[in-house]
């Protein structure tokens, strides 16, 4: 295996910017059909006439296959390393957006949903070989940095996803969901729906397509292997993988996926609930995702430069906090601004939380990765908990009372654990 270099002057090291470059075209096909899930709920209300509860089964089917696959895929990316690896990632990807798209079209709801578990297995293999290249392609005190180019590309096509799915799927899914409610006669209203959903099958089969091409040129590009260095701490330090580092870490980015998709995902509900037009709530996921891309932009500029990492997720969590108290104290489009802003806020808390968390893994630098992109179930279990308990105490308060406490856990986290083992790595 390649060892991390130890110039802190250098984005990448020896390694160059081809497999960078790589990394940013993989996240950004990454990100625009993650995205997609936030517009997906909304569509799916009206495709499969369900109610809210069941239309969150969208970022819970997505999010939880992270805690299913993770683990086993990491032993199959140890197996076959990692060009084989990310090449199977991204045909699993391929067929589970196919798969997704024509269930959808059949109006087979527990179809569209195993296309987005098979989805969701290919990501978390992905995921498992792409964020340990990207933290060790090069000095530990740039990893943020270079996690927050990844993530320019990512959210990017992110804010592309919801604006493409809205204008050639969903253009008219206010005018359809009237009609349907409307419709007297069952014929009717089956042929109104029907008709919807075929409009999401040419371009999710195209998205498979790019998805196959890109995965062919990942095949033929030169990629290092990387590992980790071992934290020297005592002995056997380094033959324990759960460190408190990582399993604290585990949680802390469990609760930042579920606070990243309430303020991503879930902002269309969100902006609903006030009453706003669907027709405009379908493209709120872009305004979060406008907000991490800007984020990404003022962690990559500051970050290392004028202010360390681990003190910047702080900053980035007290910001937060002071938004979402912001977000509960006012109605309509500021408060549904207020929720946008958060993703300013959250955009370099997982570039942050993810190096920190496999510092010192070693050998063990994959699974330790497995157990990292598990965390990201959090995006299944908190809007779940958020859309079960926010008619008790309202879908403000509720967001209030699940975003905080997760920020100041964070918070918590950078302080303790932000400068573990980083001396000995540099």
């Amino acid at each position: 295996m390649i060892k991390v270099p130890s110039s802190q002057d250098s984005l990448v090291g020896p390694y160059g910017y081809t497999p960078l470059a790589v990394a940013a075209l993989i996240f950004s096909a990454m990100g625009f059909v993650t995205w997609l899930n936030g517009p997906l709920i909304s569509f799916v209300r009206v495709a499969f006439s369900l109610s809210e509860f069941s239309a969150f089964f969208i970022p819970l089917t997505f999010y939880f296959s992270f805690f299913l696959f993770s683990v086993p895929t990491s032993l199959i990316a140890r197996k076959l390393g990692l060009k084989t690896g990310l090449t199977l990632s991204l045909l699993i990807s391929a067929l589970g957006v196919a798969a997704f798209g024509q269930f959808v079209a059949w109006r087979l709801y527990a179809g569209a949903l195993t296309g987005l578990l098979i989805l969701g297995a290919g990501i978390s293999l992905m995921q498992v070989v792409i964020n340990p290249l990207v933290s060790l392609l090069g000095p530990p005190a740039r990893a943020a940095q270079r996690i927050a180019i990844m993530g320019i590309c990512a959210k990017t096509a992110g804010i592309l996803a919801p604006l493409v799915l809205g204008l050639l799927v969903m253009r008219d899914i206010g005018a359809v969901a009237e009609k349907v409610q409307t419709a007297t006669d069952p014929a009717i209203r089956e042929a109104l729906l029907n008709n919807f959903v075929q409009a999401i099958y040419a371009p999710y089969l195209g998205m498979a397509g790019i998805l196959v091409l890109i995965a062919a040129g990942v095949a033929l590009a030169p990629l290092p292997n990387l590992e980790a260095p071992v934290i020297v701490s005592g002995e056997g330090s380094q033959r324990r993988l759960f460190k408190p580092h990582l399993v604290t870490g585990f949680i802390a980015m469990f609760l930042y996926v579920g606070v990243e998709v309430m303020a991503a995902d879930a902002i269309g509900t969100y902006g609903q609930s006030f009453g706003l037009p669907l027709d405009e709530t379908k493209f709120f996921t872009s305004l979060t995702l406008t907000g991490m891309l800007i984020g990404y932009i003022m962690g990559f500029v500051i970050v290392p430069r004028f202010i360390r990492q681990e003190v910047y997720i702080q900053l980035s969590c007290a910001v937060g906090c002071l938004l979402t108290i912001l977000a509960v104290l006012t109605q309509g489009y500021p408060s549904v601004f207020c929720v946008a802003l958060l993703g300013i806020t959250n955009a370099m808390i997982m570039p942050t939380i993810f190096p920190i968390a496999i510092r010192g893994a070693g050998s063990m630098t994959a699974m330790a990765s497995a157990i990292m992109v598990m965390s990201y179930s959090g995006g299944a279990i908190v809007p779940q908990i958020y859309v079960w308990l926010k008619p008790v105490f309202g879908f403000q308060g509720m967001f209030a009372m699940i975003v905080i406490p997760a920020y100041l856990i964070i918070l918590a986290y950078a302080r303790r654990y932000g400068r573990v083992g980083l001396t000995e790595q540099e």
